[in-house]
């Protein structure tokens, strides 16, 4: 029975911890810890928990056995709590984005190598079924080699959203919408296509004065292969539609599911192929569905792969690959020219001082406050 404590307590701490309880065959929840203990403690009355509440890691360490914790903290303190925890001898689960730079996620990786701990980055729209059917469909050649993919990570946010302390600031929140709303379909373009050779970008604030980072980024990818990519991210799009769309030789997959397929007349015009949608759409409908899905589906596998009956899903490795995506994203959008594919160390954009000395500040910002009256999120549009 593992002994689960969580770190942060804001509106993504529900995910964990409602997946947590779903699986109290295999877990307890012993402890959470937020800078502001009210909140924690009215988060442990929200989920019926009677556990204690710490304000810091050190505090949690002295005062309660555990062997896993739940890093849900603002993203700028995910690299020193799972250093900390990893040394500590603890297994580490933390929410995206892995954390603010290449350097951070690097050091993270060595303690888990060095302790032997397990060290997962959530993604939990890789659980999601229509996820895996797409990831299956891809595998499965019916499209033929992806020529085109494109990802829309389209969202909403007013000008208040930045007015938390932490956010919209380069050295708290490591980034805007790139970074922090966008890491999730980044993640599924290069769990389907892999890391590309090369990334051009651009980036601006639009719409948000209270924030030094980007509301809107797009960018475009070349892949070894021949393969390009496209990245939109943005917090201006009314209605949040999101989508992540495959172009193959054959036909065009995409999520939310769809299927379009054509193939060419005398002339070279197109005309649609049913057939072959048809072969396509039997094949997704006949893939078995997963028992769970989400933040329960990679936290069920977190712990299996901590009890060693299952191996890792989803790695340290593979939620560096995100950030060093993001980061030639940024560093392409800031110093204004391509940027090759793999970062090294010597990158302007790979360390947090680096990040500091050589990002644009597009407003200052002016206004902070310590939390919101209502801590209602909203997770965006599924891509079922």
């Amino acid at each position: 029975m593992n002994r689960i404590a969580i770190l942060g307590t804001g509106a993504i701490a529900d995910s964990h911890l409602s997946a947590y309880r779903k699986l109290s065959d295999q877990c307890r929840i012993v402890a959470l810890v937020d800078l502001f203990p009210e909140k924690a403690r009215a988060k442990a009355a929200q989920h019926q928990l009677d556990v204690p509440v710490y304000e810091h890691l050190e505090a949690l360490c002295r005062g309660v056995d555990f062997d896993a914790a739940s890093v849900c903290l603002p993203p700028f303190e995910h690299a020193a709590a799972a250093v900390a925890l990893l040394q500590a001898g603890k297994h580490v689960l933390v929410e995206k984005p892995m954390a603010t730079c290449l350097d951070e996620c690097d050091r993270m990786l060595a303690a888990a190598r060095k302790n032997d701990r397990v060290l997962s980055v959530v993604a939990q729209n890789r659980y999601q079924a229509a996820v895996q059917k797409l990831k299956r469909v891809v595998e499965s050649g019916l499209i033929g080699k992806i020529l085109c993919a494109r990802v829309d990570s389209f969202w909403w946010r007013g000008g208040n959203y930045y007015d938390l302390w932490w956010r919209g600031t380069w050295a708290k929140e490591g980034g805007g919408c790139t970074m922090n709303h966008a890491v999730h379909h980044i993640d599924l373009l290069q769990w389907m296509m892999g890391m590309p050779t090369e990334v051009q970008a651009y980036a601006g604030n639009l719409a948000h004065e209270n924030s030094e980072v980007e509301d809107f980024a797009t960018a475009t990818l070349q892949y070894a292969n021949g393969s390009v990519g496209q990245i939109n991210a943005s917090l201006i799009h009314h209605g949040e539609e999101q989508q992540f769309v495959l172009q193959g030789e054959r036909a065009q997959v995409a999520l939310p599911w769809k299927i379009r397929a054509m193939r060419q007349t005398e002339n070279g015009f197109p005309a649609d192929n049913p057939e072959l949608a048809a072969e396509i759409q039997t094949y997704y409908d006949q893939l078995p569905a997963a028992e769970r899905s989400g933040h329960e589906a990679q936290i069920a596998n977190f712990l299996a792969a901590v009890d060693r009956r299952e191996p890792l899903l989803l790695d340290g490795e593979q939620g560096r690959r995100a950030i060093e995506l993001i980061s030639a994203v940024y560093q392409s959008s800031h110093e204004r020219r391509p940027v090759q594919l793999p970062l090294s160390s010597a990158a302007s954009f790979y360390t947090r001082e680096g990040i500091l000395a050589h990002a644009r500040r597009f407003h200052e910002k002016t206004r902070n406050v310590d939390n919101f009256a209502t801590n209602d999120i909203t997770l965006g549009r599924s891509l079922s």
